[in-house]
């Protein structure tokens, strides 16, 4: 492990007690009956220890998009063609995918991160490059990546997030976009949860009932192979993993240790939340599910994680548009927090308790219906 991965790692410390009970109190005097807007509330005060801050501000939200090829795809583990990938990075810098529709919406910018597309990119504006080869090798033979090379993700990953916090970053997004992706996301879930493959094993991109019982053959093949260890994160990112799932797990560590708010998306952020959790078990108190993808090892990955979405709304996209959606709650819950009047400020009223007498009458007193 590197010097500056031990660094983020050793950085991430537990959530602000304090503020969370500052924010607590807040909450418990604002003009609304005590718990009334449930788990905003709950949201708004986590978010609070997250940023060590009983007043805290989401001003400048972004999602970064890694995306990577994956070697598996030579399986037909998917709908659609290996070329999808580099064809939809243009997509994205042109503005045209959901993800550009719904990050605009909540006033989220976009980072794009090429982890290994094959053929890779010219320099283009508003591309990151960090890629660590032309997509990862085939994992039903062997491992999709070394060693050197998952901790190279990762390390790329934190990169990406001290980059960008120097343009103001609040809270952060995980996207992602590869094609072959959901075979690596279930291989990992089913290495690290050891819930069974059927279970952690969906339709990614629509595939029907046949290309499904190849695609869970492909993923006991995977582990057959490769023998991932549960107990070594980086082993099964370079066994089964993928680029952009590394370097989403480098993401997630690097927010965690500047207290920054993470948003995960769908099933793939959620196979890179595992890495990282794996390798810092606090970095759970850091993430905010988003949402529960249509994926079904998405619900399994959360629960394992003790993790609550926000949304079930069947999504499948990926992409990080379920995270905008969850950046967009987090934000109304602390501008609740920070914006809303307490009953002092705004001179009205508070519950008043019953008098103890008053409730010994109603015990004595006919119900009329009676």
């Amino acid at each position: 492990m590197s010097d500056s991965l031990e660094r983020i790692i050793k950085a991430i410390k537990p959530l602000d007690e304090v503020a969370m009970e500052a924010a607590r109190k807040r909450q418990d005097s604002l003009t609304k009956p005590q718990g009334s807007l449930g788990r905003l509330e709950e949201l708004s005060i986590k978010t609070a220890g997250i940023k060590a801050d009983p007043l805290p501000k989401l001003k400048h939200k972004a999602i970064i998009i890694m995306v990577a090829d994956h070697g598996v795809v030579a399986e037909s583990v998917s709908l659609y063609p290996q070329e999808v990938t580099r064809q939809m990075v243009l997509n994205f810098l042109e503005g045209g995918a959901g993800i550009n529709v719904l990050a605009s919406h909540v006033g989220a910018r976009v980072v794009i991160v090429d982890m290994g597309v094959i053929g890779g990119f010219p320099p283009l504006p508003g591309l990151v490059c960090k890629m660590i080869d032309f997509g990862t090798k085939n994992m039903a033979n062997g491992p999709a990546m070394s060693r050197e090379q998952a901790l190279d993700a990762l390390e790329a990953g934190i990169k990406v997030v001290e980059a960008e916090m120097g343009k103001g970053l609040d809270i952060v997004g995980t996207g992602d976009m590869g094609i072959g992706n959901t075979t690596a996301a279930s291989t990992i879930c089913a290495a690290i949860t050891g819930e069974p493959i059927k279970k952690v094993t969906g339709r990614g991109t629509g595939i029907g009932d046949k290309q499904l019982a190849h695609k869970i053959e492909v993923i006991k093949r995977a582990l057959a192979v490769n023998h991932p260890s549960a107990r070594d994160p980086v082993d099964v990112l370079a066994k089964v993993g993928g680029f952009e799932i590394g370097g989403l797990a480098g993401v997630i560590l690097a927010a965690a240790a500047y207290r920054i708010p993470v948003v995960i998306d769908g099933f793939i952020s959620g196979a890179a939340a595992l890495i990282a959790s794996g390798l810092s078990p606090r970095v759970k108190d850091y993430l905010i599910a988003a949402h529960v993808s249509a994926e079904p090892g998405h619900a399994l990955l959360l629960n394992f994680l003790g993790l609550r979405p926000l949304l079930n709304l069947e999504m499948r996209l990926g992409e990080g548009t379920g995270a905008a959606l969850g950046i967009f709650l987090a934000e109304a819950a602390t501008r609740i927090l920070t914006e809303m009047a307490t009953f002092a400020e705004a001179g009205v009223s508070e519950a008043q308790p019953i008098p103890e007498d008053t409730i010994k009458k109603w015990g004595h007193q006919k119900s009329p219906i009676f």
